[in-house]
């Protein structure tokens, strides 16, 4: 696929289904994702890959929180649920290192670009993905329950699959809108 158009025909799925990417595959989207920009090489960026039995203890670390906050059971209900919405799921790590040119935004934000190559490397692979994030994400009971350390922070999850059901249209855009001039 060609890098330009891959980029301008990215979307995001509405429905994931099987076959997810094989370890392969996978190898090359993180070595994509770790070609992001990265201020001093400090490798804020790491990932969780769920999948098979893996979706099951998510959603169980889901459920869990769902219920430790006395949520409805509608919502620890689709707590439960929301990791099947995908037969892969990568959950995006910061860790954060202290740094005197590198703060810890530009470390996140090394974290959301290194998840736009891992979106665009599958995108090219014929694979779909969405971003989630939401209560889920930026979560100390959440990062406490999948052993991450006072310095690491989920910035969301990327839901992983093939395409199945109809493809959103790519939004028309009016440039002027989003660009001004110095």
């Amino acid at each position: 696929m060609d890098a330009l158009n891959n980029i301008l025909n990215k979307v995001s799925a509405r429905e994931l289904a099987i076959p997810y990417p094989s370890k392969e595959e996978m190898e090359t989207v993180y070595k994509a994702a770790l070609r992001a920009p990265d201020h001093a090489w400090l490798r804020p960026s790491s990932f969780i890959e769920v999948k098979d039995d893996g979706l099951k203890k998510l959603s169980n670390i889901f459920k869990k929180y769902a219920q430790d906050n006395n949520f409805s059971e509608d919502i620890i209900k689709r707590y439960k649920q929301a990791p099947f919405r995908a037969p892969m799921i990568l959950i995006l790590v910061n860790t954060y290192k202290e740094h005197p040119k590198v703060p810890a935004i530009e470390q996140k934000l090394s974290t959301a670009a290194s998840a736009q190559n891992i979106m665009l490397a599958l995108n090219a692979m014929n694979y779909s993905s969405i971003w989630r994030t939401g209560k889920l994400a930026f979560n100390r009971d959440v990062q406490k329950e999948l052993n991450l350390q006072n310095n690491q922070e989920i910035l969301g999850y990327l839901y992983v699959g093939t395409e199945v059901g109809k493809k959103k249209k790519v939004p028309e855009h009016n440039l002027n809108e989003f660009i001004s001039y110095l």
